[in-house]
């Protein structure tokens, strides 16, 4: 018996030291790819340099001229088309953006999961390698997209959208009002909102966001245009439930971010220490002199009541999509002039067919901005507000929205000069001939 014991214990000796010397192989294994010939946008400056991009992995080793390829390396010859960093979007409700409305009233979470799913990868085909996911269960998406098992975006979540009782993220029918104390509506069991009131609840959610893997906090700190009960006027949480939640996430190191439109609110909010206001679309001057003093973000959309316009079920919240919208067109100037911190985001939702329309609404930053200033900041601008988060940002190997060497090798190549034609950025479908995320290349129609 001993002689079998010895060959079992000699078989299993060497399985093990073969699947080790696999593992070690396969940690080692190194994936290169050098893209050549292509006119660079770095994301930061407004020039185009020509050159070639090294990565390794998931990361750029090397930005210069006439590099040589290493000995198995995938080279790619981008025949002087330009190169970019892949976009973002900071206004991105990954498991809102293709749910019809009504299902925010039928629907469930079985059917949200699966909707963000199709959707995630559409995202990332229009060339948006990056979402701050602005409210929202996506923790479950984020994961298997990391992993690999999902195809879509990286994704900055914040987790359920934090409101007080009747407020933008309220979505519960009148017929369950009043509540029953200590009952929690369906959407906060499944994690897309969270109804919060006073000091004490709201620090209770928003640790039980930072919990679930939110990167910021996102609240609701005005009325909106999509909810039911509760108008564009209305300010939403006091001072001091808004320092609350601004204590929390100073405790995490991360941030704020707060649905507003208004003077008062987002006055309120920015004393509070908040420091990204998402729409902002009705405040004036003073409020954005306040804004720039305290180093608060402005995330805006460019939202128009044109051919583009969204068509809401419900003709109050047309009325106030109207009324917000008549402040676009002084808001982006104003805040331009000022020096104001911008970022670029849409806050699509409803449908599929609103969400297509994401590189669409790059293209308008044309209204008000060169094709430079949108480009940076739908890139590197974006990037910076993202880096709020600290290290509660879940991706921390090198920078977003930049070619530099040492950034993540999230990349587009466009059939054009997008610094020269906004327009590009409309239709991915034709004008983005290669996509990569993480050195890995989803799209490559150039040759």
């Amino acid at each position: 018996m001993k002689p079998l014991k010895d060959l079992g214990r000699t078989i299993c000796s060497a399985l093990l030291l073969i699947s080790v010397s696999i593992g070690t192989h396969a940690q080692e294994a190194t994936t290169v790819t050098l893209i050549t010939d292509a006119r660079i946008f770095d994301g930061v400056n407004e020039k185009l340099t020509d050159g070639d991009v090294l990565i390794e992995n998931n990361l750029i080793k090397q930005v210069g001229a006439d590099i040589e390829a290493p000995a198995g390396a995938t080279v790619i010859d981008a025949g002087g088309k330009t190169l970019m960093p892949g976009l973002s979007d900071v206004h991105w409700h990954a498991a809102l953006a293709e749910l019809p409305m009504s299902s925010l009233f039928s629907g469930d979470a079985y059917e949200v999961g699966i909707r963000a799913t199709i959707g995630a990868p559409k995202t990332l085909m229009r060339g948006f390698t990056t979402v701050r996911d602005m409210g929202g269960n996506t923790f479950s998406l984020k994961k298997l997209i990391d992993q690999g098992l999902v195809v879509g975006p990286r994704i900055l979540p914040s987790g359920p959208m934090i409101s007080q009782t009747g407020g933008h993220f309220d979505y519960r029918l009148p017929n369950q009002v009043p509540d029953r104390a200590g009952i929690i509506d369906y959407w906060g069991r499944v994690g897309m909102n969270a109804i919060a009131d006073g000091e004490t609840e709201v620090r209770k959610r928003s640790r039980e966001a930072f919990m679930l893997g939110a990167s910021q906090i996102k609240i609701a700190g005005g009325g909106g245009v999509a909810s039911t009960y509760d108008s564009i006027d209305v300010r939403q949480y006091s001072l001091e439930e808004m320092r609350a939640i601004v204590d929390v996430a100073n405790s995490y190191n991360s941030y704020v971010a707060a649905h507003i439109f208004t003077d008062d609110a987002i006055q309120t909010a920015v004393e509070a220490g908040i420091k990204s206001i998402e729409h902002g679309h009705l405040m004036g001057k003073e409020t954005l002199q306040m804004m720039k003093k305290n180093d608060v973000w402005l995330s805006i959309q460019p939202v128009m009541n044109d051919e583009d316009a969204e068509e809401f079920p419900n003709p109050e919240s047309n009325r106030k999509f109207a009324a917000v919208t008549a402040g676009t067109d002084t808001i982006y100037p104003l805040a331009k002039k000022m020096g104001v911190n911008m970022a670029f985001g849409t806050d699509l939702f409803m449908s599929a067919e609103s969400a297509a329309k994401q590189g669409k609404l790059l293209a308008k930053l044309g209204n008000w901005f060169t094709p430079y200033e949108a480009l940076r900041m739908a890139t590197s601008e974006n990037a910076k507000l993202m880096e709020l988060s600290g290290p509660r940002h879940p991706y921390q190997e090198g920078p977003l929205g930049v070619i530099k060497a040492g950034a993540y090798a999230d990349l587009i190549i466009v059939d054009g000069n997008p610094l020269e034609d906004l327009g590009l950025v409309a239709d991915p479908d034709n004008n983005f001939v290669l996509i990569m995320k993480d050195g890995k290349v989803y799209k490559n129609t150039m040759n």
